[in-house]
């Protein structure tokens, strides 16, 4: 029978603690929040109301409704995804006497404690080449990317719409609207209702 010196077996006992520790420190909650902690808090505090997306048989078609913050921190939705198609955020602006769609730069700022209307005629969340139809009761599924990290996915209803035709700003594609008919240029319907 061999000894083992009382040295030797103290030295492989906290080998062996601090190898089934180094596993676990990863799962405490004791580090210090990062800098994207606040961002991706008030994220955390974003909701939205009455989303809904247009029904559309092929081409483009849009997302809508009332994004509501109800943290003390502004909030950037930089990115949105669905399976139904490749997303940008959209703005309307006015483009030589006329309003056209472009890419929103810098992202959708939802101001603490306020609300932001994805709206026909205003900022909305673009489908852009829908992979099949969208028919009018569906349950969409979508994905908002928050700046600093963080997402909030929630589901829209399609629905009928019929609005003015808009144009697109250069490099945004040759139809005029999305999934047929884009929305009204004038923002009439509101968010949630869309016009008959």
């Amino acid at each position: 029978m061999r000894h083992v010196p009382a040295r030797t077996a103290r030295y492989a006992a906290l080998l062996a603690a601090a190898l089934l520790a180094a596993p676990l420190s990863g799962c405490g909650s004791a580090d210090p929040p990062s800098a994207a902690a606040p961002s991706t808090a008030a994220a955390q505090s974003l909701r939205i109301q009455d989303p809904w997306v247009k029904a559309a048989d092929k081409g483009m078609t849009a997302a809508f409704g009332t994004l509501v913050n109800d943290s003390d921190a502004d909030v950037t939705v930089v990115g949105a995804t669905t399976d139904l198609a490749p997303m940008e955020l959209h703005e309307m602006a006015m483009k030589d006497g006329k309003m056209v769609m472009r890419a929103k730069q810098g992202g959708l700022v939802v101001k603490a404690r306020s609300t932001h209307k994805l709206e026909p005629g205003g900022d909305h969340l673009m489908l852009m080449g829908l992979k099949r139809p969208v028919a009018a009761g569906e349950q969409v599924s979508f994905t908002l990317t928050f700046a600093g990290g963080g997402t909030m996915a929630f589901t829209a209803v399609a629905k009928p719409y019929t609005g003015a035709g808009e144009d697109y700003a250069p490099g945004h594609g040759a139809s005029p609207s999305p999934g047929g008919a884009a929305p009204s240029a004038s923002g009439s319907a509101a968010a949630g209702s869309p016009a008959p």
